[in-house]
């Protein structure tokens, strides 16, 4: 059975099979390689972010030493076709949730200039509970980011990038202000930055704790000074943005990984995972596991390998698994059944009728009751709603009564 949360935002589904019909058979070409089919674990040489748990010097020559901000200059040069070409390659979908392809949307911002700059925003507006993957690369790996958004902004034609992060995120703010300052000092970024002749600031912004400022055009309104409330769309950020310029709103570990893969190539980056789902990624294991914890696995690695390798499996072992929520609170649990065989990525996920989401993995055991588990989570969307939305502002407050039907049921 399957509970739903809240609405499922769905991925872009593959392309409809070929009728027969339509089908070349080739006799005389050489044989394609077998289809991949284990996915992880991933080998230490291979993880992008190296200092997840802060055990190293997170300051820049602490990065520099783990490669970080290596050939920056080079990459730059190459040119925006060249960095696009790569991150399409790469296959690299969006790690905030909509999994949209990350190169194809950065492309969109290469439209001829009509004077206006252009900008990238970064949503460090980490509010959905359950998820804290990004907190992590800005608290022990900001350095990460900071280059990140060079090479982003590069491949847009950026002016700038504001990085817009969670109230809350006091410590990791103040790092990622540090690091910001340090990569001006060694003239990394700003001025003529690292050497290329291309101009590019970056400025942190902090939240005042609203989760609808995660909402791409809301933490726009809030980068104004305006209150923190959804526009409407069109226009879409793309084409009037932040300030009324073109922008494009990035996630943080999806900004992060693209220097890394500029440097080792898009094809590196594509033999992890599935097609169409490929990469590595954060998970985040939260809940009733014996170590909760925030990892870098391939794509496509199974539920259930995950759980046991890395969080030390269920409490109380795998029978006493109830269900999991796989992407953060806003993503449909699915039950034990279903997460014997499920693969952690994109188009898996949305057949089994929930989706990867922020790939916030909340484990639920026997222990649970599950409809006052739905309940807490209903309680914090009906709290955090703008209240502009009928579906929203509605229909949180309908199911925090049919949630007091269902307790007095049980």
């Amino acid at each position: 059975m399957m509970l739903s949360i809240r609405q499922l935002i769905r991925s872009p589904l593959p392309s409809p099979i070929p009728t027969l019909a339509c089908i070349r058979f080739n006799t005389t070409g050489p044989e394609q390689a077998p289809k991949k089919t284990k996915f992880g674990p991933l080998h230490d040489d291979d993880r992008i972010f190296t200092n997840l748990y802060g055990r190293h010097d997170w300051r820049l020559k602490g990065a520099q030493s783990r490669g970080d901000w290596y050939k920056t200059k080079e990459i730059l040069l190459k040119g925006v076709d060249w960095i696009l070409g790569e991150i399409k390659s790469s296959g690299l979908r969006g790690r905030g949730g909509a999994g949209f392809p990350t190169g194809l949307k950065w492309s969109f911002m290469n439209k001829p200039s009509d004077g206006r700059p252009k900008y990238l925003v970064v949503n460090a507006d980490e509010g959905e509970p359950g998820t804290c993957k990004d907190r992590e690369i800005m608290r022990h790996d900001p350095h990460k980011l900071v280059e990140g958004c060079l090479v982003a902004g590069r491949s847009m034609g950026a002016r700038a990038a504001y990085i817009y992060i969670r109230g809350e995120f006091y410590n990791e703010a103040s790092n990622l202000q540090v690091a910001v300052q340090e990569a001006y000092s060694a003239g990394l970024i700003g001025h003529n930055a690292c050497g290329s002749g291309y101009d590019f600031d970056v400025f942190v912004v902090r939240g005042a704790g609203a989760y609808i400022c995660g909402e791409e055009t809301a933490l726009i309104e809030s980068i104004e000074g305006k209150q923190g409330k959804p526009r409407l769309k069109p226009p879409f950020p793309a084409d009037v943005g932040v300030f009324g310029c073109p922008t494009t709103v990035a996630n943080v570990e999806t900004v992060a990984v693209a220097p890394t893969i500029c440097r080792r190539g898009g094809s590196w980056f594509a033999g992890f995972g599935r097609e169409r789902n490929s990469g590595t990624k954060l998970f985040n294991i939260s809940g009733h596991v014996n170590n909760p914890c925030t990892v870098e696995e391939e794509m496509s690695i199974p539920l259930k390998e995950l759980i046991e390798r890395h969080a030390g499996g269920v409490t109380g072992g795998w029978d006493n698994l109830l269900a999991v929520i796989p992407g953060g609170s806003s993503t449909p649990l699915i039950p034990r059944s279903v997460c014997e065989t499920v693969l952690m990525d994109f188009d898996a996920l949305v057949q089994a009728q929930t989706g990867l989401g922020t790939a916030a993995i909340i484990v639920m055991d026997k222990s649970t009751d599950i409809v006052r588990a739905i309940a807490r989570l209903i309680e914090f969307y009906k709290h955090e709603s703008c209240g502009q939305c009928t579906p929203c502002r509605e229909g949180d407050f309908k199911k925090k009564k049919k949630k007091k039907t269902l307790n007095n049921c049980f």
